[in-house]
């Protein structure tokens, strides 16, 4: 029985205050997200509960602005939360990444209701900047020229106990003049490489078995500092370290993309059997005025050579449609590329005005209609190839990585999921003994769709791995926190390859 002196002394403790983060745009973005959600977490947020749909106390928009619509998409969400934020005193609401760093004060203006606006190079001042806003009663708005500290050296809170996202470098020198991200980003900024292994170790001691290395130009790591072999020195590097079953690296750039990298690809075991290489154009002509430094040949020179060393590699890409100028001839340009290259996965983008690029003014637009037309084309001929290159998989068997939430359909099937060695995702049979995500199981692969393999069979083998343990527990330390201290499930798992026609990156590499 409690005494009335014992009530006296109690004392009420407020719950925690919450936050939710909105990301749009490429992976470096979701890398991003990662370290905002990692700052929140240490100066005492909780996240909110998955579908809170604006009810945390703080939400974060973290931005993307290389399409048109990006500022309309952005304003129109921050208008649905002004009356919620009306009515909820003491939610703040804080707009960051690229989007931020380019229209700055535009966005108070706008959207006066807006708590904070940050950039992309001082991510880390935002729990300083919403605290500072909370006691003066106004806007915050801080946008740094420059980068102020590597996004890898603040906390994070990944979103995968077994994948992992490592940034190798920040920024872009490449001038493509239908890309705005060097201007928000910066200047190409390498880490060293001592750090990265030293994360890359940190990462693996706790469990994770997958890592993608991320840069906005990733095969130019060294330019910065003044070693062209660099990058095929840190794949080899990855090679060295226990318990790194799975490397990954996006996104490459032709221009640098060399002999010794390709001849790091085969001979390192861990390094997988994928690549992402931007195309953009099949034409010389439009890759000139898109100012990239390769031409068709120079491109499919790579693609073989990649394809001689690395048999079973998957090569994926990214390609616009309809930049301006582009005539009848350039887009059959394209498509030659794409019979010849024959990608597993394509982001196929029509082309769209960046405003503050070199193209956005370029004469000769293409009209929507015409842009249209050749995007279907060529989102049907990838298709073909995607599922042609896709039957080539049946009868093989592949080792999988389990993954969370990867198969829509998993529950009604029956059926798990998982990412093959090259990065195709697989669905297979549920075996009767526990399978966690970040388990490796092996599989025949039985049937082939565009976008997915099937393996209807009973799986052969299961190894329940360390990557399995850090899953297992991570969801034990979750069910047994109280409600709204929750760190949630692990939603992105392994990156994904790029789907066709999706539009959710940049297509700026």
């Amino acid at each position: 029985m409690t005494s009335s002196s014992d009530r006296s002394l109690a004392v009420d403790v407020p719950a925690p205050k919450s936050y939710e983060i909105r990301t749009y745009g490429c992976q470096m973005n979701v890398h991003d997200s990662e370290r905002l959600s990692g700052l929140l977490e240490e100066a005492g947020y909780v996240r909110a509960p998955e579908g809170s749909d604006g009810d945390a106390d703080v939400v974060v928009f973290n931005t993307c602005a290389v399409r048109e619509n990006a500022d309309n998409r952005l304003y129109g969400n921050l208008g649905r939360l002004a009356p919620r934020k009306a009515s909820r005193p003491g939610m703040q609401i804080a707009v960051g990444g690229c989007l931020a760093q380019k229209d700055r004060d535009t966005i108070v203006k706008k959207a006066p209701w807006v708590d904070v606006v940050f950039g992309t190079h001082n991510i880390g001042k935002l729990p300083i900047l919403l605290e500072r806003a909370r006691v003066q009663e106004e806007a915050q708005v801080e946008i740094a020229e420059s980068l102020e500290a590597f996004p890898s050296t603040l906390p994070t809170r990944r979103e995968s106990a077994y994948a992992a996202w490592v940034s190798i470098s920040v920024g872009c020198n490449n001038t493509c003049t239908f890309c705005i991200v060097p201007a928000l980003r910066g200047k190409e900024k390498d880490r060293r490489t001592g750090d990265i292994l030293a994360e890359i170790e940190a990462l693996v001691g706790e469990g994770v078995s997958e890592i993608t290395l991320l840069g906005q130009n990733v095969n130019a790591y060294g330019s910065d500092i003044g070693d062209r072999e660099a990058f095929s020195k840190l794949l080899r590097a990855c090679g060295q370290i226990e318990g790194l079953e799975r490397v990954r690296f996006t996104s490459p750039h032709p221009r640098d993309f060399t002999d010794d990298v390709i001849a790091a690809m085969a001979e390192t075991p861990n390094v997988m059997p994928q690549l992402h290489m931007p195309l953009q154009s099949g034409s010389d002509t439009v890759l000139k005025a898109m100012r990239r430094s390769y031409r068709q040949e120079r491109y499919l020179g790579i693609i073989r050579k990649v394809r001689e060393a690395i048999p079973h590699a998957a090569i994926t890409t990214d390609i616009i449609v309809g930049f301006p100028g582009e005539t009848e001839e350039d887009f059959e340009q394209t498509l030659h590329a794409v019979r010849e290259a024959r990608f597993s996965q394509a982001f196929t983008f029509q082309y769209s005005k960046r405003p503050g690029t070199p193209a956005a003014t370029m004469e000769n637009q293409i009209p929507k209609e015409v842009v249209q037309a050749r995007y279907e084309r060529l989102v049907a001929l990838q298709e073909e190839i995607s599922w042609e290159e896709n039957k080539k998989q049946v009868g093989r068997t592949l080792e999988l990585m389990v993954a969370e939430g990867e198969g829509r359909k998993d529950g009604a099937t029956h059926r798990l999921s998982g990412r093959a060695p090259d990065n195709r995702l697989v669905h297979f049979t549920k075996p009767d003994q526990e399978v966690r995500p970040g388990d490796v199981v092996t599989v025949e692969i039985t049937y082939a769709a565009p976008h997915h393999l099937l393996a209807e069979g009973a799986v052969l083998d299961v190894r329940r791995t360390r990557a399995g343990d850090a899953w297992e527990k991570r969801n034990a330390e979750k069910a047994a926190k109280p409600a709204g201290v929750m760190l949630g499930l692990p939603k992105i798992g392994a990156p994904a390859p790029l789907p066709v026609a999706t539009g959710s990156g940049c297509g700026c590499d």
